[in-house]
């Protein structure tokens, strides 16, 4: 994925700015940076839920500026799973029924044993028949997560994927997302913890709508110190000194 300096603005105010961005394939990329930052518009620039204002955004080499809606829709469609903190379940549909939702949408017939396996492997097949609102929100994720290991996209959009689960749950979902790569899709996550941000292959922290700083993961303390530096530089900026 390439991001040569998009912008967003929201009204008057200019959300990213003069972003140059290159995100490697098959690897969990993880974006973080103070709040305000620019983390979730990036994101979101990124997987075509909003449109950036300038410059271009290339998703597998595919420039998603210039697709119409209808494009867009197809290209999300056949290449691109999201995992966000609302889990996006529909409400009246099984367990099983929402993981193959995708591919229905799509117009591509979902073999019941992929849905299975899915499953399986996320370990809630017992509850296939089940409705979210029967679900903690710890199974809600994983259902989710076995939504994009059933539809196989080639990319990942988490937006805070960890951020309303306990402490065990989302343990879960970070393995998951961090095997994601091995099976071929890349990941993309933002969050704000930087024990999650530290799972990831690399880490792009943010500031003021620009990137700060890039870092290999592996280290939560730095992850964390790039953090406050950014919000710190933010502050300074901020002030005129």
């Amino acid at each position: 994925m390439g991001f040569p300096s998009p912008g967003r603005r929201r009204e008057t105010t200019q959300v990213l700015h003069d972003i140059s961005l290159d995100i490697p394939e098959g690897r969990l990329t993880a974006i973080v940076g103070p709040s305000g930052s620019g983390k979730s518009t990036l994101l979101l620039c990124a997987a075509g839920l909003e449109q950036a204002t300038s410059g271009s955004v290339k998703v597998l080499g595919t420039n998603i500026l210039e697709l119409n809606p209808r494009e867009l829709a197809a290209f999300r469609s056949e290449n691109i799973g999201f995992v966000f903190q609302e889990y996006n379940l529909v409400s009246s549909l099984s367990v099983e029924d929402n993981i193959a939702l995708p591919a229905r949408l799509a117009g591509h017939r979902i073999p019941r044993a992929t849905v299975a396996e899915a499953m399986s492997r996320l370990g809630i097949s017992k509850l296939a028949r089940r409705r979210p609102d029967r679900l903690s929100g710890g199974e809600r994720q994983r259902v989710a997560i076995a939504r994009v290991v059933a539809n196989q996209p080639r990319i990942v959009f988490a937006d805070e994927p960890t951020g309303a689960l306990d402490l065990k749950s989302g343990h879960v979902v970070l393995d998951w997302l961090q095997a994601l790569p091995a099976q071929g899709t890349s990941v993309l996550m933002v969050t704000h913890d930087p024990h999650a941000a530290a799972r990831a292959d690399h880490v792009v922290v943010l500031g003021s709508g620009r990137v700060h700083r890039i870092l290999p993961g592996g280290d939560a303390q730095a992850v964390g110190e790039a953090v406050l530096a950014a919000q710190a530089e933010d502050e300074t900026v901020g002030s005129g000194s």
